[in-house]
Protein backbone atom coordinates (compact mmCIF):
# COMPACT_ATOMS: atom_id res chain seq x y z
CA UNK A 1 0.00 0.00 0.00
CA UNK A 2 2.63 2.49 1.23
CA UNK A 3 4.60 1.69 -2.59
CA UNK A 4 1.08 2.12 -4.50
CA UNK A 5 0.99 5.46 -2.67
CA UNK A 6 4.46 6.69 -3.62
CA UNK A 7 4.03 5.90 -7.44
CA UNK A 8 0.57 6.72 -7.83
CA UNK A 9 -0.17 9.49 -5.45
CA UNK A 10 2.81 11.74 -4.95
CA UNK A 11 3.09 13.81 -7.76
CA UNK A 12 -0.84 14.89 -8.02
CA UNK A 13 -0.21 15.77 -3.89
CA UNK A 14 2.68 18.00 -5.03
CA UNK A 15 0.01 19.64 -7.66
CA UNK A 16 -2.82 19.34 -5.43
CA UNK A 17 -0.47 21.58 -3.24
CA UNK A 18 0.60 24.35 -6.14
CA UNK A 19 -2.71 24.74 -7.08
CA UNK A 20 -4.09 25.29 -3.93
CA UNK A 21 -1.42 27.75 -2.59
CA UNK A 22 -2.19 29.91 -6.17
CA UNK A 23 -5.57 29.95 -4.67
CA UNK A 24 -4.53 31.15 -1.14
CA UNK A 25 -2.12 34.18 -2.22
CA UNK A 26 -5.43 35.79 -4.97
CA UNK A 27 -7.80 34.89 -2.04
CA UNK A 28 -6.01 36.58 1.06
CA UNK A 29 -4.67 39.12 -1.67
CA UNK A 30 -8.72 40.03 -2.56
CA UNK A 31 -8.97 40.29 0.55
CA UNK A 32 -6.60 42.59 1.56
CA UNK A 33 -8.55 45.53 0.14
CA UNK A 34 -11.47 45.00 2.09
CA UNK A 35 -9.57 44.76 5.59
CA UNK A 36 -7.95 48.70 4.27
CA UNK A 37 -11.23 49.93 2.99
CA UNK A 38 -12.75 51.18 6.04
CA UNK A 39 -9.47 52.85 7.20
CA UNK A 40 -7.44 53.68 3.64
CA UNK A 41 -10.33 53.25 1.06
CA UNK A 42 -10.48 51.43 -2.08
CA UNK A 43 -8.63 53.72 -4.46
CA UNK A 44 -6.36 52.82 -7.04
CA UNK A 45 -3.23 54.07 -4.63
CA UNK A 46 -4.63 51.56 -1.96
CA UNK A 47 -4.61 48.26 -4.70
CA UNK A 48 -1.24 49.61 -6.09
CA UNK A 49 -0.03 49.22 -2.98
CA UNK A 50 -1.31 46.03 -2.04
CA UNK A 51 -0.45 44.66 -5.13
CA UNK A 52 3.20 45.91 -5.19
CA UNK A 53 3.92 44.33 -1.78
CA UNK A 54 2.66 40.96 -3.05
CA UNK A 55 4.30 40.73 -5.97
CA UNK A 56 7.18 41.68 -4.11
CA UNK A 57 7.01 39.00 -1.55
CA UNK A 58 5.98 36.74 -3.94
CA UNK A 59 9.16 37.27 -6.07
CA UNK A 60 11.12 36.99 -2.87
CA UNK A 61 9.61 33.80 -2.24
CA UNK A 62 10.57 32.44 -5.81
CA UNK A 63 14.17 33.01 -4.89
CA UNK A 64 14.47 31.71 -1.16
CA UNK A 65 11.94 28.13 -2.41
CA UNK A 66 14.69 27.74 -5.54
CA UNK A 67 17.42 28.09 -2.86
CA UNK A 68 15.30 25.08 -0.51
CA UNK A 69 14.87 22.84 -2.96
CA UNK A 70 18.36 22.23 -3.44
CA UNK A 71 19.08 20.59 -0.08
CA UNK A 72 17.28 17.23 0.10
CA UNK A 73 14.04 18.92 -1.10
CA UNK A 74 11.05 16.27 0.11
CA UNK A 75 7.29 16.13 0.45
CA UNK A 76 7.24 16.84 4.27
CA UNK A 77 9.19 19.83 3.54
CA UNK A 78 6.64 21.03 0.59
CA UNK A 79 4.01 19.95 3.42
CA UNK A 80 5.69 21.92 6.62
CA UNK A 81 6.07 25.15 3.31
CA UNK A 82 2.29 25.45 3.17
CA UNK A 83 1.31 25.30 6.76
CA UNK A 84 3.97 27.82 7.59
CA UNK A 85 2.39 30.10 5.61
CA UNK A 86 -0.78 29.69 6.68
CA UNK A 87 -0.23 30.30 10.51
CA UNK A 88 2.25 33.20 9.44
CA UNK A 89 -1.44 34.52 8.34
CA UNK A 90 -2.80 34.21 11.92
CA UNK A 91 -2.02 37.87 12.66
CA UNK A 92 -4.35 39.22 9.89
CA UNK A 93 -7.31 37.55 12.26
CA UNK A 94 -6.15 38.32 15.33
CA UNK A 95 -4.08 41.69 15.40
CA UNK A 96 -5.28 43.28 11.54
CA UNK A 97 -7.99 45.92 13.22
CA UNK A 98 -5.55 47.54 15.95
CA UNK A 99 -2.78 47.38 13.38
CA UNK A 100 -4.33 48.97 10.97
CA UNK A 101 -5.76 51.68 13.06
CA UNK A 102 -2.27 52.14 14.51
CA UNK A 103 -0.56 52.95 11.26
CA UNK A 104 -3.73 54.76 9.99
CA UNK A 105 -3.06 57.48 13.12
CA UNK A 106 0.92 57.57 11.90
CA UNK A 107 0.12 57.51 8.57
CA UNK A 108 -2.97 58.55 7.17
CA UNK A 109 -1.94 59.12 3.12
CA UNK A 110 -3.87 56.62 1.70
CA UNK A 111 -0.84 55.33 -0.19
CA UNK A 112 1.57 55.06 2.31
CA UNK A 113 -0.32 54.11 5.10
CA UNK A 114 -1.93 51.11 2.70
CA UNK A 115 1.60 50.08 1.67
CA UNK A 116 2.80 49.56 4.88
CA UNK A 117 -0.01 48.23 6.40
CA UNK A 118 -0.58 45.11 4.12
CA UNK A 119 3.95 44.46 4.29
CA UNK A 120 2.90 43.93 7.82
CA UNK A 121 -0.02 41.65 7.79
CA UNK A 122 0.54 39.94 4.25
CA UNK A 123 4.34 40.53 3.34
CA UNK A 124 5.90 37.24 5.75
CA UNK A 125 2.70 34.64 4.41
CA UNK A 126 2.92 35.74 0.77
CA UNK A 127 6.85 35.03 0.71
CA UNK A 128 6.42 31.68 2.17
CA UNK A 129 3.57 30.91 -0.05
CA UNK A 130 5.95 31.72 -2.57
CA UNK A 131 8.46 29.31 -1.77
CA UNK A 132 6.00 26.69 -2.78
CA UNK A 133 6.23 27.00 -6.74
CA UNK A 134 9.83 26.36 -7.04
CA UNK A 135 9.79 23.55 -4.69
CA UNK A 136 6.94 21.67 -5.62
CA UNK A 137 9.12 21.81 -9.10
CA UNK A 138 11.89 20.35 -7.66
CA UNK A 139 9.95 17.68 -6.19
CA UNK A 140 8.28 16.99 -10.11
CA UNK A 141 11.50 17.05 -12.02
CA UNK A 142 13.22 13.60 -12.04
CA UNK A 143 14.88 13.81 -15.40
CA UNK A 144 16.72 17.14 -16.55
CA UNK A 145 14.79 16.57 -20.63
CA UNK A 146 11.85 16.87 -18.63
CA UNK A 147 12.20 19.89 -16.90
CA UNK A 148 10.61 21.96 -18.68
CA UNK A 149 7.50 19.94 -19.08
CA UNK A 150 7.43 19.78 -15.48
CA UNK A 151 7.75 23.38 -14.82
CA UNK A 152 5.01 24.37 -17.55
CA UNK A 153 2.33 21.66 -15.67
CA UNK A 154 3.00 22.94 -12.37
CA UNK A 155 2.62 26.94 -13.49
CA UNK A 156 0.02 25.81 -15.17
CA UNK A 157 -1.98 24.06 -11.94
CA UNK A 158 -0.99 27.38 -9.70
CA UNK A 159 -1.91 29.86 -12.20
CA UNK A 160 -5.21 27.91 -12.70
CA UNK A 161 -5.37 28.00 -8.75
CA UNK A 162 -4.93 31.54 -8.59
CA UNK A 163 -7.69 31.85 -11.15
CA UNK A 164 -10.02 29.73 -9.06
CA UNK A 165 -8.95 32.05 -6.23
CA UNK A 166 -10.01 34.90 -7.62
CA UNK A 167 -13.09 34.29 -8.81
CA UNK A 168 -14.33 32.22 -6.43
CA UNK A 169 -13.23 34.39 -3.73
CA UNK A 170 -14.90 37.89 -5.08
CA UNK A 171 -17.48 36.21 -7.06
CA UNK A 172 -18.74 33.75 -4.11
CA UNK A 173 -16.51 33.19 -0.47
CA UNK A 174 -17.10 37.38 -0.15
CA UNK A 175 -20.74 37.33 -0.37
CA UNK A 176 -21.58 34.31 2.40
CA UNK A 177 -19.43 34.38 4.97
CA UNK A 178 -17.17 37.03 7.19
CA UNK A 179 -14.03 38.14 6.09
CA UNK A 180 -12.43 36.39 9.19
CA UNK A 181 -14.66 33.12 8.64
CA UNK A 182 -12.70 33.25 5.18
CA UNK A 183 -9.68 33.58 6.00
CA UNK A 184 -9.93 30.56 9.14
CA UNK A 185 -11.21 28.19 6.62
CA UNK A 186 -8.06 29.28 3.98
CA UNK A 187 -5.96 28.88 7.08
CA UNK A 188 -7.49 25.12 8.21
CA UNK A 189 -7.25 24.00 4.17
CA UNK A 190 -3.43 24.71 4.36
CA UNK A 191 -2.76 22.75 7.62
CA UNK A 192 -5.11 20.19 6.82
CA UNK A 193 -2.98 19.61 2.70
CA UNK A 194 0.11 20.54 4.74
CA UNK A 195 -0.34 17.64 7.56
CA UNK A 196 -1.62 15.49 4.70
CA UNK A 197 1.78 16.17 2.31
CA UNK A 198 3.91 15.32 6.01
CA UNK A 199 1.92 12.51 6.85
CA UNK A 200 2.07 10.45 3.19
CA UNK A 201 5.66 10.74 2.01
CA UNK A 202 6.93 7.45 3.77
CA UNK A 203 10.28 8.16 6.63
CA UNK A 204 12.87 5.62 4.41
CA UNK A 205 12.46 8.29 1.37
CA UNK A 206 13.06 11.87 3.54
Amino acid sequence: MGTFSLSSLRKPLVFVLAGWSGFYVMAIELLSGRILAPSFGNSIYVWGGVITIFMLALSIGYLIGGHLSVHAPSLRRLGLILMAAALTTLPVIIWSDALIDMVFTRVSDPRYGSLLASSALFFLPTVISGCVSPYAIRLLVTQLQASGQSAGKLYFVSTFGSAAGTIGTSFYLVLLFEINQIFTTLILISLLLGSLAILFKPASHE
